[in-house]
């Protein structure tokens, strides 16, 4: 008898088995690679229920290729044939990209947009006004930062959203107090039952509306946001109503993103000599160049742009 293990070809495994593993992968991997390996593979690829969900998650280093994420991430919108209902974007993507998605999937139950410093306030309100029955919504790390106004156009046109995520960059100074965001959330996302705040500048003013305007709120996440004081009355309705709270002091531990704290004010004070004790760096002293394996043996716009776009 042998002791040789025994080899699984994997194109015989059942087509539901390959899908469902196919669907744990990122939408990048789907479309630069696996859609590649055989026609069998390349057909379930292009079922449009692979498409309901689109994870464009990507490590942030692919430079200067934002247009090319671009036009992959519409394919794989195009191919969800209207019956998307997820989508995740990191690192890339622009007004026209989230208004192009906006436009082919009505049904959207949930967005999520992280570290994308290409969308502004004119592409979310009219996303959003077209996206009416998206039910969580995420806003990370994306500069420059979303305003209250464009929130508030997202409350009105999206009434069933339950998750609403709005993180911002921390900075200590200059010293900054704004209820802006806190009093649009209050006054038009009633429906609310999960909260995340990172960053932001509300008061215990701010806060108090929106325990006031979000009767439902079951999560609250106000890590970093260093003008609300919990104490007194205020804390006890806190630690009351809401069943899971973060509070601005509690560690980020976990949270998937850098939440280094910045300092805005005088950029000499720290060094009493003055500017000449700093360490200056040009852009000579900088490493650009990356380094490709074997799964990237071209320069990047070679690969995806001779190789990527001849295969779709």
């Amino acid at each position: 008898m042998s002791d040789e293990p025994e080899q699984r070809n994997w194109l015989e495994l059942p087509r539901d088995v390959t899908a469902s593993i196919f669907s744990r992968l990122g939408a990048i991997d789907i479309l630069k690679s696996v859609q590649n390996v055989c026609s069998l593979w390349r057909n379930i690829c292009k079922d449009p229920s692979m498409w309901r969900s689109i994870d464009m998650r990507n490590p942030g280093y692919l430079y200067d290729m934002d247009h090319v994420l671009e036009q992959m991430c519409m394919h794989a919108v195009d191919r969800s044939n209207g019956d998307l209902v997820d989508i995740n974007i990191e690192y890339f993507g622009s007004d026209e990209l989230l208004v192009y998605i906006a436009d082919r999937s009505s049904g959207l139950r949930r967005l999520r947009i992280a570290c994308c410093s290409c969308i502004s306030d004119e592409g979310l309100r009219e996303a959003a006004s077209k996206l009416t029955l998206l039910e969580e919504l995420e806003i990370t790390y994306c500069c420059p930062y979303i305003s209250a106004d464009a929130l508030e156009v997202v409350g009105r046109c999206c009434p069933h959203l339950k998750s609403f995520k709005f993180n911002k960059k921390v900075y200590m100074r200059p010293h900054i107090e704004s209820d802006e965001d806190a009093q649009v959330i209050a006054q038009n996302m009633h429906e609310l039952r999960h909260l995340q705040l990172l960053g932001n500048k509300l008061t215990n003013c701010g806060l108090q509306a929106i325990l006031d305007g979000c009767p439902h709120l079951q999560s609250l996440d106000l890590r970093q946001c260093f003008n609300v004081i919990l104490r007194g009355d205020l804390e006890k309705r806190c630690t009351e109503r809401i069943k899971h709270l973060w509070r601005p002091q509690d560690s980020t531990e976990g949270f998937e993103y850098d939440t280094t704290s910045y300092d805005f004010g005088s950029p000499y004070e720290d060094y009493p000599s003055g500017p000449s004790d700093i360490s200056l760096m040009s852009d000579d002293d900088y490493d650009y160049e990356l380094e490709f394996s074997d799964d990237y043996p071209y320069d990047y716009d070679d690969f995806f742009e001779e190789y990527y776009f001849d295969q779709i």
